[in-house]
């Protein structure tokens, strides 16, 4: 086992396939281990690199192997793909994790904290909330449709919908009645639910200093400054506030050949959500001339006059990505 110098790990629900590399490449270790037998058999094993996809449970895996000693490399998926040979298998897998691991200009994914991913799990179940409350929303117009009757769009109308119905005056059937109170009954419960989760959002955010850094960013809440902290595990990770920007989806996509650089739209590449929170952001900054003056002087008034509008949110969100990361690695 002295000999190995790295295990590409594939990981799965309950089995896990493994290959080891020596330092030359060549296959030394070839096992496919079970959950408990995993953590067993790398707690025996020396000192060496383990390499894993960035996927459903690689992070808490990598916390385990870095308090054996273990050194973690987790790689996004995409970039192993080219490293796998021929046909596909669990072991063509975990070798190709391995040798993918050693390439030199090989990106990796840092290693979230616990903390960081109990933040994103109250996101994501935030965010399930609010798919399943517009859903609910729609159910009910379509409901009322069906009557002849055209519901308003908006949280405001929703929240009064049987006032809305009394003034409208069109009758509708008793048991009609009784599954419309039913579902708007549902919507107001998973509007206390989404309050519940910013609730533990805000508490959170005031309880770290790295969020209230955050937070004095021009366009940066309680949401985004949450979801820094779930997805940026560590800015040194990036080497400048561009590269935070590349990783998020806020940079041209290129596609350039023969010499000719063509550039794109944004590449909508890496992280939805954060892009997601800065785009809102930035939005709620350009929307309001005067602050937007205040913060970042002529430069925005400019930019507006020369692009659209929506262009020229996105650009704004950009810079609101680097001054993050400035922020995060200088702290």
């Amino acid at each position: 086992m002295s000999t190995i110098k790295v295990i590409g790990i594939d990981l799965g629900k309950s089995s896990f396939h493994l290959v080891g590399h020596d330092h030359t490449g060549r296959e030394q270790l070839r096992q496919h281990l079970s959950r408990s037998k995993l953590i067993q058999f790398l707690s025996q094993t020396a000192q060496t690199t383990i390499a894993m996809e960035s996927c459903g449970g690689s992070h808490w895996l990598a916390r385990k192997c870095q308090a054996l000693g273990h050194e973690v490399k987790l790689i996004p998926p995409q970039y192993v793909k080219p490293y796998v040979k021929t046909n596909k298998n669990d072991y063509i897998d975990a070798d190709a994790i391995a040798e993918a691991s050693t390439r030199p200009s090989m990106r990796f994914v840092g290693v979230k904290t616990e903390a960081a991913q109990v933040i994103s799990v109250i996101q994501r179940i935030r965010a399930s909330y609010v798919k399943e409350r517009t859903a609910c929303m729609s159910r009910i117009g379509a409901i009322l449709l069906e009557f002849g009757m055209s519901f308003p769009k908006g949280h405001g109308k929703m929240k009064v919908l049987f006032q809305w119905l009394a003034d409208n005056g069109e009758p509708l059937p008793a048991m009609l009645m009784q599954e419309l109170l039913e579902h708007h009954e549902y919507y107001l419960q998973l509007n206390k639910r989404i309050a519940g989760q910013d609730k533990k959002l805000k508490q959170l955010v005031e309880q770290n200093e790295d969020a209230q850094l955050l937070k004095s960013i021009p366009g940066v809440g309680d949401l985004t400054a949450s979801q820094c902290l779930a997805d940026i595990s560590d800015a040194g990770n990036f080497k400048n506030g561009r590269q935070l920007a590349a990783w998020i989806g806020l940079v041209p996509h290129q596609y350039s050949t023969g010499g000719k650089t063509t550039l794109l739209g944004i590449s909508k590449r890496g992280n939805k959500a954060l892009r997601t929170l800065f785009i809102h952001g930035a939005r709620s900054i350009l929307s309001r001339p005067d602050v937007a003056v205040a913060v970042f002087g002529e430069w925005i008034l400019e930019l507006r006059a020369r692009k659209p509008f929506n262009v020229a949110v996105v650009a704004l969100a950009n810079k609101l990505v680097r001054i993050a990361w400035s922020v995060l690695s200088t702290k």
